[in-house]
């Protein structure tokens, strides 16, 4: 079979703040470094601002957005590097629009390029890092508050490892462990020094296998939600650029067998899996590889009869109870969907429901 390229990654703030920089354009970017209470989005959140005006990202959903954009146009223009507090409790808090009881610190600082001598987030470390995100590698961004020391801790077989700048070696022992469940938060160094470990894990991803109806729904509504698609299916009638606009053939539309293709893609621990062309010959291959996986996220079209064929046939290829639990079907949360595009958003309803851990995902009615 002829390998299938890599599919496109969702752009990050980060890619979008390499772009700018590799363009000439000097560039900021503010991260969410401490959330409390009922701050709308968690630490690791962040924002890319060029000095031309262009934003990319949030770090609270507009509650200080203004407000961050303005410190970092004067970070651009030299001023140093700062991590700015909003709380409910303070005058500024209410002035910028974070009225919802909460608290959000945001760090913001320059990337250091030709275009902003001035910066302290090196250009080649920020380089390193999209590098990893597009690679699929698991890495983290490490750094001290006032923006004066950075590096980059890679995940490797053997462990990790720091790739770029130099941090103790108990941070990187931490953003091993925080990149396991994804989490972004500080870390105490054995001096005392707080570092921010920011996980940069692969971007979440949705298999889907089979072309048909349901597929062109949830296609597009993954996509919405930060899921990127990818559609396989050896039928070529049915896996078209006309049925799925926006897709690439041979990226993110693959006429291969699915087995083959996913084996191909490399499954990791930010990829779901569905298989919906109620075909056996399809399903099952997807299934034998789709256990095998770390893949979060497992779930399969049909009736509970056809649910009960399935996992008998599985079990006759040696696969046990445990193993067999993660297979979510019928696939869907059970919200009483009618139709291609009801059946869709019960699909990616589990599949957020399971990604984060929800009660819903457990109580799902079937």
């Amino acid at each position: 079979m002829t390998v299938p390229a890599p599919p496109p990654q969702l752009l990050t703030p980060l890619d979008h703040a390499l772009a700018w920089a590799r363009a000439g354009e000097p560039v900021a970017l503010a991260t969410v470094t401490g959330t409390w209470g009922s701050s709308p989005r968690p630490a690791g959140s962040c924002m890319a601002i060029s000095a031309n005006g262009a934003v990319e990202g949030s770090v609270s959903g507009g509650c200080v957005e203004t407000d961050v954009m303005t410190h970092a146009q004067d970070i651009i223009a030299g001023s140093p590097a700062q991590t700015l507090e909003y709380g409910v409790s303070s005058a500024r808090a209410w002035e910028v629009g974070l009225a919802c009881g909460g608290r959000l610190d945001v760090q913001v600082e320059a990337i250091k390029s030709p275009a902003c001598p001035t910066g302290t987030l090196p250009l080649a470390l920020l380089e390193q890092a999209c590098a990893c995100m597009a690679n699929r590698q698991a890495a983290a961004l490490v750094r001290l508050p006032n923006g004066v020391q950075h590096a980059l801790v890679v995940q490797t077989e053997q462990g990790s490892t720091v790739q770029s700048g130099t941090c103790p070696p108990e941070i990187c022992q931490a953003a091993q462990t925080r990149m396991q469940h994804g989490r972004s938060g500080e870390e105490s160094d054995a001096q005392g020094q707080l570092w921010f470990v920011q996980p940069l894990v692969p971007a979440p991803r949705l298999l889907i296998v089979g072309a048909v109806h349901i597929a062109q729904s949830l296609a597009r509504m993954a996509s919405m939600v930060g899921l990127a698609p990818v559609v396989i299916d050896p039928r070529t009638a049915l896996a078209t650029v006309q049925r799925f606009p926006g897709l690439v053939p041979g990226q993110t539309l693959l006429t291969d067998w699915p087995d083959e293709a996913m084996q191909a893609l490399g499954i990791d621990r930010m990829t779901a899996i569905a298989t919906l062309t109620h075909d056996a010959k399809l399903d099952d291959p997807t299934l034998e590889v789709a256990l095998r996986s770390p893949a979060f996220y497992i779930g399969a079209l049909g009736s509970r009869t056809t649910q009960a064929s399935r996992m008998e046939r599985l079990s006759g290829l040696g696969f046990g109870a445990e193993a067999l639990a993660r297979i979510r079907g019928p696939i869907g949360l059970a919200i009483g969907a009618v139709g291609a595009e009801e059946i869709a958003l019960s699909i990616l309803a589990d599949i957020i429901a399971v990604r984060r851990q929800a009660p819903l995902a457990e109580a799902r009615g079937w």
